[in-house]
């Protein structure tokens, strides 16, 4: 059953499901104990539908992996979904892509959520890609201590992805704050809209991956705060990439990332795609990273505007 022949995946993205089928499937789970990764994602007719599938996930109870990306959940389908509390070993919940989540703010949407995640107490992995989060629905929650209340309670938790919410940058600080710090291993925040505020705050320091491309918002100083703050010690890749379109100076900055340098150890790539800087820069952080073996991805100097050339990212 599904696109991959593994009694322990069922894989139906992009099936054009339907409530019906939704409901059929969700009585076939009995036949599925095996199963331990559920992708639904990408049928946008099963939304407002989700509970005919989730009363079911009790004969599922190995399930480690749901994804539920772009399926057009609602608070309704969100309220169902406390039903992962009967799935004990989920690592990964993805329900990016599904923006009509923050539309439904008022009606509980995340607010419902949060009360689900209270619940998987062995989540590694919760990713909220692209889901429209703004600044106005996440203090909100927070006012009213649901989201971020709940996430010290993930104790396992190793993954959030909030990428790609372009209004969530401002309460970025809120969001690690409230994140169980020891354990954190990857925070994708790339096209986020930071600001240099945020980046004053520096790294978590267990972070091994951060993915800050696409946030021309942070301007020279924010870079330059962000290296300078520390907590970089545990960090194996970092991306602070400019959009394909773009293209900016980065000669402000990169004195403060030569000097952080030294305090990442663990570092084995850093992509620096669409910023320029002059050769003798260039030469510089190539040796110091290639004395080291770590990946370095720029582009090729042909391709480098000067900076009278280059382009603002939008």
């Amino acid at each position: 059953l599904g696109k991959k022949a593994d009694s322990r995946s069922l894989s139906l993205a992009h099936c054009d499901l339907t409530a019906t089928d939704l409901l059929e499937l969700g009585t076939l789970l009995q036949f599925l104990p095996q199963v331990e990764e559920m992708d639904v994602s990408w049928n946008e007719l099963i939304g407002g539908c989700l509970a005919a599938l989730t009363t079911h996930l009790r004969h599922v109870a190995g399930v480690r992996t749901l994804r539920l990306c772009s399926c057009r959940l609602n608070a309704d389908d969100i309220a169902a979904l406390g039903m992962v509390a009967a799935l004990p070993r989920l690592c990964v919940l993805d329900v990016s892509c599904n923006d009509e989540l923050t539309q439904e703010v008022d009606s509980g949407g995340f607010r419902e959520l949060a009360a689900s995640l209270s619940h998987a107490t062995s989540l590694t992995s919760l990713r909220l890609q692209a889901c429209g989060l703004t600044a106005d629905s996440l203090d909100a929650l927070g006012t009213n201590i649901y989201f971020f209340q709940v996430l010290p309670s993930l104790t396992t938790l190793m993954e959030l992805d909030v990428s790609s919410n372009k209004e969530a940058g401002g309460v970025v600080h809120l969001l690690v704050s409230a994140l169980p710090l020891m354990q954190m291993r990857r925070l994708p925040l790339n096209s986020c809209y930071l600001t240099a505020a945020v980046c004053r705050r520096g790294c978590l320091s267990s972070l091994r991956a951060l993915d800050l491309s696409y946030n021309s918002s942070v301007g020279d100083d924010g870079w330059c705060a962000l290296f300078a703050a520390g907590g970089l010690g545990s960090l194996e890749d970092v991306d602070v990439s400019l959009r394909p379109s773009a293209s900016a100076p980065c000669s402000a900055w990169l004195p403060a990332l030569l000097r952080a340098l030294p305090q990442t150890p663990a570092l084995a790539r850093l992509a620096m795609q669409r910023w320029t800087a002059g050769s003798q820069e260039r030469q510089q952080l190539s040796y110091c990273l290639r004395k080291r073996s770590v990946l370095l991805e720029w582009d090729p100097v042909s391709n480098q505007e000067s900076p009278e050339e280059s382009q603002p990212e939008e």
